[in-house]
């Protein structure tokens, strides 16, 4: 099959890695892709999307698979099926649920879907006064999209002003913090959930936690992730339940009713308080790095899902995944999150260690490809995965994976999946 992967990061590699490790036969190109994608196939250069659309036809793709917010926000799934094209995606009207954090936060209360207590604003009066009926922390939202750095948890009520004011006067967010969201902070432990739907039919797949602090302990400023693990031993086949009934089904029958089928990844962002799944937000795409530690769990085909998911037809099939663990731990590069860095070449020693070869692997994001060469380009980097029978052996493969991976400033959090080993 040849399949088309929208995307530059660590999760569009590691879809592709998993489609090639099912069938090695299938043909990937890549658009953008990065300095590593071309190991997997072949990275093109179409920006307009009407234009990579006819490249799709032309080329014979049978498939597309579209990993980040951006192009789904902007509407390429609408344009590829204009085209008589097959793609994996929600259409631009039902991505709003991630491009705007408003319209979400709407959706949720009219179809009573668990979710904090908020107020969605663009007068600062307004979400002065509604901070002020709120206990610290207090949670600042920008509307748009902000490449997942968009939230602000603030300790004080004078915090959360500053927040409010920084970002309706355009200082932080630009355009997409204009209107914002003030909530009630929810004091329970997070999850991210994913649900691959076609519109009716979805499949859940395990849960897992990822690591959004820069700093070992939880500490400093919020990145787009620095490590997940999954599962998590946090959830039971009750909470699972809970999800499927409270959020996921009445979702997508709310999006049918919208006129606006959901089709894709519905990622949830899950507050649990009190055993009690509450809806923190909601992704229209696969998270990044929980991406690059389900992959390789899936033991059935990975394309067909994509394809069933595409075509309206998950029914048809089951989904299945291996009884192992895996963790995932981000190598970034030495000012992320804070400013761009010197491109530093990478080093990857070779591996001896058969443990090392068998149950880990790198899935590569932030690289670029200079005379056979590669290099850290800035950003989040690469991941390190390791697979196990526990979450520790999992943990302590990639810790292993990690250090035969060497680049000028490499960042990495030492305690990646430290809740579930406490």
């Amino acid at each position: 099959m040849k399949i088309l992967i929208l995307g530059s990061g660590g999760r569009e590699f590691s879809i592709a890695r998993a489609i090639l490790n099912e069938n090695e036969s299938h043909e990937l190109f890549f658009q953008p892709g990065n300095g590593a994608t071309t190991t997997l196939g072949m990275n093109l250069n179409i920006k307009d999307y009407n234009d990579l659309a006819n490249y799709a036809k032309e080329n014979s793709i049978e498939l597309t698979i579209v990993g980040p917010e951006g192009p789904l926000v902007d509407g390429v799934v609408d344009i590829f099926k204009s085209h008589g094209l097959v793609i994996f995606g929600p259409s631009k009207e039902a991505a709003q649920l991630e491009g705007s954090k408003v319209y979400m936060k709407n959706f949720l209360a009219k179809y009573n879907i668990p979710t904090a207590r908020y107020i969605e604003t663009d007068s600062i009066e307004d979400a002065f006064k509604f901070t002020n009926t709120l206990n610290a922390p207090i949670v600042v939202k920008a509307d748009g999209l902000c490449g997942g750095k968009g939230v602000i948890i603030a300790q004080s009520h004078d915090e959360a002003k500053v927040a409010i004011s920084e970002m309706l006067s355009g200082k932080s967010f630009g355009d997409a913090g204009l209107k914002v969201i003030i909530e009630e902070f929810l004091d329970g432990y997070e999850l991210s959930m994913f649900a691959v739907c076609d519109g009716q039919d979805y499949i859940l797949l395990p849960a897992a936690q990822d690591h959004k602090k820069l700093l070992d302990g939880d500490k400093g400023p919020n990145t787009g992730g620095m490590g997940a693990y999954a599962p998590t031993p946090l959830v039971d086949e009750k909470l699972y339940q809970k999800v499927r009934e409270r959020i996921i089904r009445p979702t997508l029958d709310g999006m049918k009713n919208e006129n606006a089928p959901f089709e894709g990844v519905l990622f949830i962002g899950i507050m649990v308080v009190n055993g009690e799944p509450i809806t923190l937000e909601f992704n229209v795409r696969f998270g990044d790095p929980e991406c690059e530690i389900l992959m390789p769990l899936m033991t059935s085909s990975v394309s067909d899902m994509f394809y069933k998911a595409a075509t309206k037809r998950l029914g048809e099939i089951k989904v299945e995944f291996s009884s192992q663990f895996a963790v995932g731990v981000v190598m970034a590069s030495e000012n992320y999150p804070y400013k761009n860095s010197i491109p530093a070449e990478i080093i990857v020693d070779e591996v001896h260690h058969e443990e090392i070869e068998k149950y880990t692997h790198i899935s590569y994001a932030g690289v670029s490809m200079e005379d056979e060469k590669l290099y850290a380009d800035g950003g989040r980097v690469l991941v390190c995965v390791g697979l196990g029978d526990s979450i520790k052996e999992a943990r302590d493969r990639a810790y292993m994976r990690c250090g035969q991976v060497h680049f000028a400033g490499k960042k990495l959090r030492t305690d990646i999946a430290y809740q579930a080993l406490l």
